[in-house]
């Protein structure tokens, strides 16, 4: 009979944990996104290039930019510090060094995560020369 309590109780915690991540509203629906793709241009190699991705908020509340992820090594992104208040712009600064081949294409990927939202995936390309 412990063991069929225990169970019962395990049972109904997962299913709390599963409904509160399932709480979380779209991205779309607190940011939005000046561009959904950047399009970085030609790259020389190895010289790379730093740019910013910005979003407005479009909530009434305060925005706060958890995390920012990025597809490769060959990316890095650092997500604003302070939280972007209604109506204000947030930035991302992202920096990609241009390694691959020269002659070759790129399509990289930045994934942003705001406190109660689910993540936001956000593409840069270009070609490297």
């Amino acid at each position: 009979m412990k063991h069929f309590y225990l169970l019962a109780v395990l049972f109904f915690m997962s299913f709390a944990v599963t409904t509160k991540a399932q709480e979380a509203v779209s991205a779309d629906k607190m940011i939005k996104m000046a561009k959904e793709e950047y399009k970085v241009g030609k790259l020389k190699f190895k010289e790379g290039t730093t740019f910013f991705m910005e979003f407005t908020n479009i909530s009434k509340k305060p925005v706060i930019v958890e995390s920012v992820l990025v597809g490769c090594g060959c990316t890095v992104a650092e997500k604003p510090s302070a939280p972007v208040m209604p109506g204000k712009v947030g930035k991302i600064k992202v920096a990609y060094d241009a390694t691959a081949a020269a002659g070759s294409t790129f399509k990289k990927d930045v994934t942003i995560k705001i406190k109660g939202a689910q993540p936001k995936t956000v593409y840069f390309t270009g070609e490297i020369i």
